[in-house]
């Protein structure tokens, strides 16, 4: 190309000094002289961006500089997201089209249809391809334009007799099926394509080239074969593959007539692909053709498992769930590829919600409303046992270590993806341990500090996965030694789900009580991970002792037992403060409560309490708080009179008034033969000897 053509630095500023309208009309002219390099045209396509952009963002402009852009120049510009464009071309042409449609408005749908309509009313292959490009490109960027043109009435029947040809071109066919792929994810542009395209789609999947090939050179021997040429009288592999792509979508997401009719049967059913057939090509194709069919492949098996059988199917073929994985492990970040593979993973490992007795309540009320009148059970297949299988053959398979590379460089919806699966992987607890090992810890915490706020669900689902994990780990094995992230870290993810999800319908307790388990064994470690907790948490961890449900109720003095043997912990129940004595108060009827774990768990907090004199000065003020103590020395549980009788003994061994007045006390109440019976109940040596030692200073005489 002459040097001449391409605008040197000096030229650009001279462009830049210029008035918008006259900027824009030299960019566009520019675009139109067409025959420059890719970086160039890739350049003039940026600068008429950033003007689209100004444009639709002032509010002060006399004139717009879309009045500029004719029918000629729109052409010219909607001409870039032809497929026979390099694909860096291609990428910075739907951002100048997306700026376009946003500042033009009404104007910019009515020039785009149109293009689109002149184009596919001239009806030759080059008209055809670049119409369908346009289309296929525009359609995430202005659906409702573009479902308006595609639903426009006799398109979409006019596609039958163009790909049923006798003389085949790839590439018309290529772009006609890249259209309809973007379309099938809108539900009216999917229910069209399936009332009129499933035919002749079925009739290209089908379709066996060899067979076809065989019979042209018998008829005609003269016929030259050429891949993609338009002398080929059949479809193409890539083409085939690509229809495959767009029948399983139509098939995983049943129609409305489909969903109204489920359950009832009728006399006839029509030969169909079904979609385990689809699943079957797309295995074969990525397993023996990985190269030339990857993407649709992975694509196609996107959709085919969101259906139960085909999750079952790709679960229990360990050759395919490996070559996924190392499909995954080569895409590029932030690639189709990349999301395809999430997505089937995904798939694999999602659990079904569970439902509350009122929401299953509320389904049924629904299917009687319906027009079936009946809603069908749901599919075995997705049960949790099903799941949990799924989930451990794709954990085998060597995702994780995949999963956290992936993590560093993805965007915030693959890192949503990630968490999903890491999020079923953790339920299975015999996974947990291998899961730490192989850092699902430190990308759960690093996904939490990542993802923003409006991402409010999956942090709460990257919190319980840590939590989950947490619970069955020692915390050594994880943080600490050279580790870069602190134990300190996990905290706040943890203590951001105690409290349930305010947005949610049902109230989950699930989540509070994995992050109070994960919290307390993170407590057992050491005093300045104590004291973060208790800085960061302890008042929504102290009301959940009133929980009515007994497991988060257990957890969260359990926790408190841990938390109470740093000195922030202690000073939140021996200051001669009214807070203090009411937390002491309740501790105190903890030990009291039916769930045995709960009461060895205040025992214990109240065990390393009792050795201070304002903690015994308080619960001396209270009858029925010594009355729960000795209750403990009477309990059943070897575990909890030893609980008991080490509080006793602890409290009578205070010196001075504090101790005589303790010691008369429990006189009153009746310690003594309380720790008689203790001591004839009790076969643990040492918990003999704590009643033996009590009972003789009560005995004493003062």
């Amino acid at each position: 190309m002459d040097e001449k053509s391409t605008p040197s630095a000096a030229e650009l500023e001279q462009i830049s000094k210029l008035g918008v309208i006259e900027q824009t009309q030299l960019l566009l002219a520019r675009l139109m002289e067409g025959g420059q390099e890719d970086d160039d045209t890739c350049q003039a396509l940026d600068r008429l961006t950033r003007l689209l952009n100004d444009d639709a963002a002032s509010s002060t402009k006399d004139k717009s500089i879309c009045e500029v852009l004719d029918d000629v120049c729109v052409d010219t510009i909607l001409g870039y997201l032809d497929m026979r464009q390099a694909l860096t071309v291609r990428g910075h042409a739907i951002l100048t089209v997306s700026a376009y449609l946003k500042a033009a408005g009404d104007q910019g749908s009515s020039a785009l249809q149109t293009f689109f309509f002149d184009r596919v009313k001239r009806g030759t292959y080059d008209d055809y391809i670049v119409a369908f490009c346009v289309a296929a490109a525009v359609f995430p960027v202005a659906p409702d334009a573009t479902t308006e043109m595609f639903l426009s009435e006799g398109f979409l029947p006019s596609l039958d007799p163009l790909m049923r040809r006798k003389w085949k071109s790839r590439k018309v066919e290529t772009a006609c099926l890249d259209m309809l792929n973007a379309a099938s994810m809108h539900p009216e542009c999917r229910e069209a394509i399936r009332k009129y395209c499933t035919d002749w789609l079925e009739e290209v999947v089908d379709q066996n080239p060899e067979e076809l090939s065989r019979a042209i050179h018998a008829a005609d021997p003269g016929v030259q074969v050429t891949p993609g040429s338009i002398a080929m009288r059949r479809h193409s592999q890539a083409v085939q593959h690509l229809a495959a792509v767009i029948l399983a979508k139509l098939r995983a997401v049943p129609s409305t007539s489909q969903q109204a009719t489920q359950g009832s049967e009728s006399r006839i059913q029509p030969a169909i692909t079904s979609i385990e057939d689809l699943s079957s090509k797309f295995t074969t194709l990525l397993l023996t053709d990985p190269e030339s069919s990857q993407q649709h492949s992975v694509e196609g098996l996107a959709y085919a498992t969101i259906q139960p059988v085909v999750k079952e199917q790709v679960a229990h073929n360990p050759d395919l769930l490996k070559k996924l994985v190392n499909v995954l492990g080569d895409a590029p970040a932030k690639s189709p590829l990349t999301y395809g593979t999430l997505g089937i993973f995904s798939n694999l490992t999602r659990y079904q919600p569970v439902q509350s007795e009122e929401e299953k309540k509320m389904t049924q009320l629904k299917a009687y409303a319906n027009a079936a009148g009946k809603l069908p059970p749901p599919d075995p297949l997705n049960d949790n046992d099903h799941v949990a299988n799924r989930c451990k053959r794709v954990f085998e398979a060597g995702i994780v270590p995949v999963l956290v590379t992936h993590s560093r460089h993805g965007s915030a919806a693959s890192l949503s993806l990630i968490v999903s699966i890491v999020f079923s992987l953790s339920v299975t607890s015999s996974l947990r341990g291998q899961l730490a090992q192989q850092g699902a810890v430190n990308l759960m915490i690093m996904a939490w500090s990542t993802l923003s706020d409006n991402e409010l669900h999956v942090k709460r689902m990257s919190a319980q996965a840590l939590a989950r994990v947490l619970i069955s780990t020692d915390p050594s094995l994880v943080f600490g030694g050279t580790r870069a992230r602190p134990q300190s870290a996990a905290i706040r993810p943890l203590t951001s789900i105690l409290n349930p999800d305010p947005a949610a319908e049902t109230r989950d307790l699930l989540p509070t009580f994995e992050a109070l388990m994960a919290l307390t064994n993170l407590a057992s470690t050491d005093d300045d991970t104590r004291a973060t907790i208790i800085r960061v948490a302890f008042t929504d961890i102290e009301e959940h002792v009133f929980s009515s449900k007994h497991m988060v109720c257990r957890a969260a003095t359990e926790l408190i037992c841990n938390l109470v043997q740093c000195v922030e912990g202690i000073a939140l129940y021996a200051e001669d403060t009214p807070q203090a004595a009411n937390r002491l108060h309740i501790l105190l009827g903890l030990t009291a409560v039916e769930d045995a774990a709960t009461q060895s768990a205040a025992g214990g907090a109240l065990a390393s309490l009792v050795p201070y004199e304002e903690v015994v000065r308080q619960i001396i003020k209270r009858k029925t708080g010594i009355e729960h103590l000795l209750g403990l020395c009477l309990a059943d549980s070897e575990e909890l009179r030893h609980r008991g009788a080490f509080i006793i003994s602890t409290l009578i061994s205070h010196q001075g008034d504090l101790g005589r007045e303790a010691r008369g006390v429990l006189r009153e109440a009746g310690g003594v033969q309380a720790m008689k019976t203790c001591a004839q109940q009790s076969r643990v040596p040492e918990v003999v000897t704590l009643a033996a030692e009590a009972l003789k200073v009560l005995l004493e005489k003062e």
